[in-house]
């Protein structure tokens, strides 16, 4: 290239820049809100692992929840069965109606409390009540991400609004509510 085809093209740039210069602020908000898309999908991965745990616990609080009522029926007819044979032992002193309500008396037992095999009536409620608090934690921290998910969109539309109307308050709106949502995202998806 010679002098004078780069002198040319130099002044041909220089006119293309003075009739379209460019927009830093539009590609500084571009970049914020790739950044921020980017911090969006992150968060939103956090947000659906949380109603995917919230889910599974919920179906684990109801499978125990069944089991102790499984277990309060057969407690309750293990009891009934005791009382019915024991009276019938009592009026007709056979000792095999006696043993038969002392069984049924055990039994009842065992489905009431069994801590050795831990299926117990009693162990079951325990376990249903520590069950519901990782649930209702997992919602919770669902709950929270929504929330960071919901933030995270606003200052995307507020980085698009700042590239339209060329407003730099709504840039740095943007973000100041971006970093605060994905620093709370981070803090919510590691903590909990």
């Amino acid at each position: 290239m010679d002098g004078i085809e780069t002198a040319t093209d130099s002044l041909e740039r220089h006119k293309h820049l003075k009739e379209h210069p460019e927009n830093k602020h539009a590609r500084r908000m571009a970049l914020l809100i790739g950044i921020l898309a980017a911090a969006l999908a992150i968060c939103e991965m956090g947000e659906k692992s949380a109603q995917n745990d919230y889910i599974a616990k919920q179906i684990a609080v109801n499978d125990t929840w069944g089991f102790y009522q499984a277990k309060a029926i057969k407690a309750d007819v293990a009891g009934a069965a005791s009382a019915i044979l024991g009276g019938l032992a009592a009026h007709s002193n056979d000792p095999a109606l006696e043993a038969a309500a002392k069984a049924a008396a055990a039994r009842a037992a065992k489905e009431t409390s069994d801590p050795a095999g831990r299926e117990g009536k009693a162990q079951l409620k325990q376990l249903a009540l520590r069950q519901a608090e990782a649930r209702d934690r997992q919602l919770e921290r669902y709950h929270m991400l929504e929330i960071v998910v919901g933030a995270l969109q606003i200052a995307i539309v507020l980085a698009s609004v700042s590239v339209v109307t060329e407003i730099l308050g709504f840039g740095f709106a943007a973000l100041g509510l971006g970093g605060l949502a994905f620093l709370a995202g981070v803090a919510v998806m590691t903590l909990g």
